[in-house]
């Protein structure tokens, strides 16, 4: 499903420190419509997320300062934005972790490098919840 088929664009907030996974994700999704916006830390993310509304976001997981669980378990606790579906990202795959990554709240999880139909379907799931 392409965000153009919606009534109005769907904005992701990408929260990713390296600039090429930024950059990789940005382009897959602008290409099927999306409004996508990036920051480079979680802190970064929570703030964006007080002032401006976004349909999901792309939770990378190692990230400087506060994690992208911690940040996810805050999104979760906080009323007005725990609804948001929230796709962890991830190179950090080892069964424990993904444990911890998925008790933290998210809706989903994927391994980088990540495959751009398995991301394209996941957001599509996500979105039509």
């Amino acid at each position: 499903m392409s965000a153009s088929a919606l009534e109005q664009p769907t904005n992701v907030l990408i929260v990713e420190d390296n600039p090429d996974n930024q950059q990789l994700a940005t382009w897959i999704l602008e290409d099927e419509g999306f409004n996508v916006t990036c920051v480079e830390s979680a802190e970064e993310g929570l703030e964006l997320l007080e002032t401006n509304s976004y349909d999901l976001i792309l939770m990378d997981i190692s990230l400087p300062g506060m994690d992208g669980k911690e940040a996810t378990r805050k999104i979760r606790n906080s009323p007005h934005l725990k609804h948001i579906p929230v796709l962890a990202l991830t190179a950090h795959a080892v069964q424990g972790e993904r444990e911890a990554i998925v008790a933290s709240g998210v809706d989903g999880l994927l391994t980088k490098p990540v495959d751009e139909d398995e991301l394209l379907s996941h957001i599509a799931q996500l979105l039509d919840k």
